[in-house]
């Protein structure tokens, strides 16, 4: 319950859900970690908020701390990077997990319906890559660290929704249409993910994008919410994901395009509880004899 010792990981869309679990893990394995959303405080309908996520950690024992951000707003994000810096130092670890969706057929998204989805969805987490690499070559290029530690990681968020669903479609007012759009900012980021990964290997640079394999019933899925609820086992506990999250950032993984139940059986992990004390079970959550760690 190691792996992150000595190193600073930056996620977005941290205040619930994947990027709040995801943080609780990394915190477990010993990295201090940055949580970022687009505000302090609550906001909306859903519960969660960054100084909840960050209490929640530091009751844990871990290191946290919180920068808010609106990352719709180009000006927001602009230097974002550095101010998440400003907690515990050069980040290693930069998870991009914030995302949003508005769920319009394909012909009635507007440009705003658009712009806002990509600018949230796509050019943010470039933008934070972008951001981050300019860090990380400069402690690579200065041989910081270990043997095999590398400049740092990269780990864009994604979704199955990228694939296009089987044809025909019995309703044009499916899920698998209304979520196109959205969709689309995921495929665009999976192949920019692809591209950039084989640009920064060489500084030791390991970017990734890994997906839910199933529904991951977070506050923030209602939209799909009674869908898991009726086949459970279309449905995957969140710890699955925070174990693939750990897995592409910590291992030395380059310009994998994957699924979270795929990576943590291609590379034999046991998923284990946020706090990294129990085994849960395998990739496909069968039971383990060994209980604890």
């Amino acid at each position: 319950m190691a792996s992150c010792s000595g190193k600073v990981a930056f996620i977005t869309g941290a205040s619930r859900g994947i990027g709040r679990a995801i943080a609780r893990r990394f915190s477990a394995e010993g990295a201090a970690v940055v949580l970022s959303a687009s505000r302090l405080g609550s906001h909306g309908k859903l519960k969660g908020t960054l100084e909840d996520a960050v209490a929640e950690i530091e009751a844990h024992g871990g290191r946290a701390a919180a920068v808010a951000a609106d990352l719709s707003d180009a000006a927001a994000r602009g230097g974002l990077f550095s101010r998440a810096e400003e907690a515990f130092g050069p980040i290693d670890i930069l998870v991009n997990n914030a995302a949003g969706a508005r769920m319009k057929l394909p012909s009635q998204a507007t440009l705003e319906d658009r712009n806002f989805m990509f600018e949230l969805n796509v050019n943010a987490p470039v933008d934070l890559a972008q951001q981050a690499i300019l860090s990380m070559r400069t402690r690579a290029g200065a041989g910081a660290g270990k043997e095999g530690d590398g400049g740092g990681w990269i780990l864009n968020i994604s979704s199955a929704t990228s694939f296009q669903p089987a044809l025909p479609y019995r309703d044009s007012q499916t899920a698998a249409l209304v979520i196109g759009p959205y969709g689309a900012t995921k495929a665009a980021l999976d192949r920019y993910t692809l591209a950039l990964a084989h640009e920064v290997a060489e500084d030791e640079i390991f970017v990734n994008a890994l997906a839910p394999t199933a529904i991951v019933l977070t506050q923030g899925a209602d939209y799909v919410r009674e869908i898991g609820r009726r086949n459970p086992d279309m449905v995957e506990p969140v710890e699955m994901m925070a174990e693939a999250a750990l897995e592409l950032c910590t291992g030395r993984h380059v310009g994998r395009v994957t699924f979270s139940r795929d990576i943590v059986h291609a590379v034999g992990r046991k998923v284990r509880s946020l706090d990294g004390k129990k085994i849960l079970g395998n990739a496909f959550m069968e039971a383990d004899i060994e209980a604890t760690a």
